[in-house]
């Protein structure tokens, strides 16, 4: 019996054996309840199936740079990665970062407050930075290209994402990650004063991951 049919109705129910019924109403349990027994009770078989993976953030980092005539290198402090899979293929990974643009270090706190205003990241606006992955395609035994959705400023356009990563079947390793776009594209046409600065943008993301639980991933040969 699914799940919807639990609504209010009336049941007679024999009492003894000399034939008298009982009206009996059933009241019925809230939606919300049900889900959470259907949940503990029932096998839980397609969530064993899967590999289960998690980044450990105090061993990864997401850094930036950028050519000048003064060094325009930095990192975020502040952001969250999670690498979900829907089945053993590698390929299945979905892949989601999210950035504080705020949280930006570079070490100056003039340099700072300038990529933070509105002629660059314009956090006001814009806090958040983001990358969510669309397709992945394994390049090498141990290399990949996950095309994907990327947000700066709130504008978003698709870019490519290029992976390394140290390890193929273990139980943890490191994902090396470049990823490199065009300032302009994305509304950063200013410039800072006395300083030359490229159009070409490099991000670098380092993932720590580790297995949790479910089988191991099958990688392409």
């Amino acid at each position: 019996m699914s799940l919807h049919r639990f609504a209010l109705r009336e049941n007679l129910f024999r009492i003894g054996g000399n034939g008298d019924f009982v009206r009996v109403r059933i009241h019925p349990l809230p939606m919300a309840v049900l889900w959470l027994v259907a949940f503990f009770l029932f096998p839980q078989a397609n969530r064993a199936q899967i590999p289960i993976y998690e980044v450990t953030p105090e061993e990864s980092s997401v850094k930036f740079g950028v050519d000048s005539s003064v060094s325009i290198k930095g990192t975020f402090e502040k952001w969250n990665a999670s690498i979900k899979f829907s089945s053993t293929d590698i390929r299945s990974a979905v892949l989601d970062i999210e950035i504080d643009a705020g949280s930006v270090n570079t070490g100056s706190h003039m340099k700072d407050n300038k990529l933070k205003g509105k002629d660059f990241f314009n956090v006001k606006e814009s806090p958040t930075i983001t990358f969510k992955s669309t397709k992945i395609v394994q390049t090498g035994p141990y290399t990949f290209d996950i095309e994907g959705n990327f947000t700066i400023r709130g504008v978003t356009k698709a870019e490519k994402l290029t992976l390394t990563s140290d390890s193929k079947g273990t139980p943890s390793g490191t994902l090396d990650g470049i990823m490199a776009f065009d300032r302009k594209e994305y509304g950063m046409t200013s410039g800072i004063p006395f300083i030359k600065i490229a159009n070409r943008v490099e991000v670098n993301v380092r993932l720590k991951w580790r297995w949790v639980s479910g089988p191991p991933l099958v990688f392409q040969q």
